[in-house]
């Protein structure tokens, strides 16, 4: 059976996806650099989702802190940071592909999405200020919005977070549909590749998606200390969150715009002369 690709993926197909020169000196740069062997230490990645199991193989145990954001009936906001699990398995799949490229990173759970994995969209801009607000260094946002009406207060709090060097990577959507924040200049975008080397991915020099990484028929960890297979963009971003993660713990000091201009250097289908 052929998996279908998920929406945006398309551009990373290989008789479409340009092969592109690189700068030189400007993007004379190697994986070795970039991210060597760096295990994401000491840099905090928050995952905006349905929660992370810490109790699965995958993540064992390492997570640093929780916060649990839900609407009260009278439209107030609470925020649990008691530990708390995964109501989908989204979350902790989101953070396990993350974890096995940086097993040192301290991850965060924020949790704004349900047992269906569905939320309300001022939760989900509670949860993205929650983060800046605390700390966080990179965030993994596999998920997102079409509702115009969360338009403005997310492209401010992404405006926000760049301002304040914290990086946002976002899953596109994987219909062919405007969503938000994946589609805002500030953050990096990423949809899927049937790339099988996770450390391999694709600049698209036609945005607004912008990378394209390992997000078709990946093996990944869920509820209940399980494992499945699945295909989305929401499984190609957090593979771009880790290296992200990485590259942050290597080069401290790095500023949101450095880490994109990184990743373009090192993509796949960028030309370095010999």
């Amino acid at each position: 059976m052929v998996t279908q690709r998920p929406a945006y993926s398309a551009a990373f197909a290989p008789d479409v996806l340009p092969s592109l020169n690189a700068i030189p000196q400007l993007e004379d740069l190697t994986a070795e650099w970039a991210w060597g062997d760096s295990s994401g230490k000491g840099i905090r990645v928050a995952v905006l989702d349905s929660g992370i199991d810490a109790t699965h193989s995958a993540i064992a145990g390492k997570v640093a802190g929780y916060v649990a954001i839900n609407e009260n009936e009278d439209g107030s906001l609470a925020y649990e940071t008691e530990p708390h699990g995964d109501v989908y398995g989204h979350g902790t799949a989101c953070a396990g592909i993350l974890r096995s490229f940086a097993p040192d990173s301290e991850l965060y759970s924020i949790r704004v999405l349900g047992p269906n994995l569905t939320g309300k969209g001022n939760v989900f801009a509670a949860g993205l200020r929650w983060a800046i607000e605390n700390g966080m260094q990179v965030c993994n946002l596999s998920l997102g919005t079409t509702n115009r009406e969360y338009f403005a207060i997310l492209h401010q709090l992404a405006d926000l977070a760049y301002f304040h060097n914290i990086v946002l990577v976002t899953a596109a959507n994987n219909m062919p549909i405007t969503s938000f924040p994946s589609l805002y200049a500030s953050v990096i975008s990423v949809a899927s590749t049937d790339e099988r080397d996770p450390f391999v991915y694709y600049y698209n020099p036609r945005p607004p998606v912008e990378f394209g990484a390992r997000g078709i028929d990946v093996r990944v960890a869920w509820r209940d200390g399980g494992f499945i297979t699945v295909t989305g963009n929401s499984f190609a971003a957090p593979h771009i969150t880790g290296l992200v993660t990485r590259i942050l713990a290597k080069h401290p000091g790095l500023a949101a715009f450095h880490v994109k201009a990184i990743l373009r250097a090192l993509a796949a289908n960028v030309k370095h002369p010999a």
